[in-house]
């Protein structure tokens, strides 16, 4: 039985789950936003927010502290400039889980992992891709409606030379 055995081994060895945890986390960091196995997702939540915890201090030790785990020096000065001061009043619960489905090829369950205070990014990545549906549906209703009244045309021809 694992009574109080904490985390998941995700199929690796240690130095490789250790080094897939701080690759997830920068990516989230960079991006506010990532999609990858749920197994992935959980193990990373807590890792992250233990990072944002520790930076909310923002004294020299927690910032060498968070680049041991985060080696793109960008995402760290993005981290203690941009992210911590907009979710750092919070109490916890800076990021968020959300369940997609399982996977084509292997059937993997498949999550996104988001930072909470960050959706606008993603309501403005979505609402640009809502936009070139609709102008895409409008251009093939127009393209439509232009065969349609060239067919009228072709019928009422030859009706005409029926009679």
């Amino acid at each position: 039985m694992r009574h109080n055995v904490k985390g998941r081994k995700l199929g690796r060895t240690a130095s490789h789950r250790k080094a897939t945890i701080g690759s997830l986390i920068t990516s989230l960091l960079k991006h506010k936003r990532i999609k990858t196995t749920l197994a992935k997702a959980k193990e990373t939540r807590g890792f992250a927010e233990k990072l944002i915890t520790k930076g909310r201090k923002g004294d020299l030790h927690s910032q060498r502290q968070v680049m041991e785990t985060i080696k793109d020096k960008e995402v760290v000065k993005e981290l203690f400039s941009e992210i911590i001061p907009k979710i750092g009043d919070r109490k916890g619960g800076y990021t968020r889980v959300v369940k997609l489905g399982h996977r084509m090829g292997d059937a993997a369950q498949m999550a996104i992992i988001e930072l909470v205070d960050y959706n606008e990014v993603a309501t403005a990545k979505a609402e640009q891709q809502k936009e070139k549906r609709e102008a895409k549906a409008k251009d093939k209703e127009a393209k439509e409606k232009v065969r349609q009244e060239e067919k009228i045309p072709e019928q009422q021809v030859s009706e005409e030379s029926k009679k």
